[in-house]
């Protein structure tokens, strides 16, 4: 529950006009502001955006992140940031930097799920196509576009261009700046220095290949019988070769080892640093979100910039790791004043599928334990080809539960995650039940899940795309 049982008259008076701010506890620290031809201009207080709200010279222009549009003309003068991109597969943070102060800045939590959505849209399809076998195949009739990405990294790429796009619209921005990666594999390739490289000194351009070595062993050490029990152990980087007088920089001959391993007594003759030959793990690029960072770079013809490059200016601005931060650091940030993070989270916009499947329940012979008709199946693939596998049939006990097919009528009023009034508290929906009659509610005082009437509740917020986290 997030409010308490009872609302006075200032609350209902708020909720009648559709301001959901306050009931839901959020903190607007600036209320950013468009002028007439949907500019953006600097942000202003929420004291001065109610005034103008209330006086009519402005209204509503975007709720998530709340911004107004000016009705009467303004002088537009601006003093526009770099927005900085923390490009993530989960989490993506941005951040937008003058050289006075942050503008905006926080998360992003991406909706996750895409594959097994993809999936259910298959066996959708292939139910549909079974029940229509006569019709003509329109396999070849499908072609792939040039540059296309699978559906999975193609959502990535079309959630950081709707972040972007959304915060240019409301906040004046001069420059972007996306981190591509961790390190520079094309500078660890070619070592030469040139021009002022000289003055800064020979471990100048060692983050970048140590951030390297780090991100190849993930960040853990290598001693395969290490006894560094610390929770944050120190990590250093090893050169395999020394014994042998091989002390080169290359990636080959380096390694990943705790304060604890790497020490003076184990490089000795009889410790087991000397002659010792690991077998590396090869570097594997996280190829997902590479494709869509060189993507950002290349079709939005945005900077570029790499993470020792961020995680060396965290280090001398004493600066915690977050995506937050990080984002903050690519944008030019150092010392400016920052801002509150406004978290933003994506939903599901909507369920376009009006059938749905619920597979029968079984007991489990094995562990007694309750499993789905397609986990405990029996194994047939395909008809003229033996590749079944384990027939798990056998293990089926008393089923607890029919597999039924339920058919959507008519779209819900509500979606899951919407926000809705009753009893005089907001609750959040889980979903709705009984061909749209019921509501599911979350988190209800003594229960965990309440089903209402949905003439009973009273709509909030509708929740869909980018939202503000609760």
């Amino acid at each position: 529950m997030l409010l308490a049982q009872n609302l006075d008259k200032h609350w209902r008076r708020k909720l009648r006009r559709k301001t959901i701010t306050y009931l839901l506890g959020i903190q607007i620290m600036k209320v950013y502001v468009v002028n007439k031809h949907e500019r953006p201009l600097m942000p202003t207080s929420p004291r001065k955006a109610r005034l103008l709200l209330k006086e009519g010279k402005a209204r509503i222009y975007r709720r998530d992140p709340f911004a107004i549009q000016l009705i009467y003309g303004s002088s537009g003068y601006t003093q526009p940031g770099n927005l900085g991109i923390d490009a993530g597969y989960s989490n993506i943070g941005y951040s937008v930097v003058n050289e006075k102060e942050e503008l905006i800045g926080g998360e992003v939590e991406m909706l996750q799920g895409i594959s097994k959505c993809l999936k259910e849209r298959l066996s959708y399809r292939r139910q549909r196509r079974n029940r229509k076998r006569y019709r003509a195949p329109r396999f070849n009739n499908r072609r792939r576009k040039d540059k296309w990405l699978a559906p999975s990294i193609q959502h990535k790429l079309d959630t950081h261009h709707k972040l972007i796009k959304r915060i240019v619209e409301i906040v004046p921005v001069k420059k972007i700046v996306i981190e591509v990666a961790s390190f520079n594999i094309q500078k660890i390739k070619d070592a030469s220095i040139e021009g002022v490289g000289y003055q800064q000194g020979e471990q100048y351009g060692f983050d970048n290949l140590r951030e390297y070595i780090l991100h190849r062993d993930g960040h853990k050490c290598q001693n395969p019988n290490c006894k560094n029990k610390s929770i944050n152990p120190i990590l250093q980087v090893h050169h395999i070769g020394f014994w042998k007088e091989d002390r080169t920089d290359r990636p080959a001959n380096l390694i990943t080892l705790c304060d604890k391993c790497h020490t003076p007594k184990n490089h000795t003759k009889n410790g087991f640093l000397f002659g010792w030959q690991p077998k590396l793990k090869p570097f594997k690029g996280e190829t997902f979100m590479s494709t869509v960072r060189w993507r950002l770079t290349n079709e939005g013809e945005y900077s570029s910039t790499y993470g020792y490059i961020t995680k060396g200016v965290r280090r001398d601005f004493n600066i915690e790791k977050s995506h937050h931060n990080d984002a903050f650091v690519i944008a030019g940030g150092t010392t400016q004043e920052r801002i509150e993070p406004l978290m933003l989270e994506q939903i599901r916009r909507n369920k376009r599928s009006m059938e749905q499947f619920y597979d029968a329940k079984y007991i489990d012979s094995r562990d007694g334990s309750i499993k789905s008709g397609s986990e405990l199946s029996s194994g047939r693939r395909i008809r003229n080809k033996n590749k079944n596998g384990e027939n798990l049939r056998v293990y089926r006990q008393r089923k607890v539960s029919k597999g039924q097919r339920r058919i959507k009528k008519s779209r819900y009023r509500y979606n899951s995650k919407d926000f809705v009034m009753f009893e005089n508290a907001v609750y959040e929906v889980v979903g709705m039940q009984n061909l749209g009659t019921g509501v599911k509610l979350k988190d209800y005082p003594g229960v965990t899940n309440k089903v209402v009437n949905v003439k009973k509740v009273k709509p909030i917020k509708r929740r869909t795309g980018l939202c503000t986290k609760i």
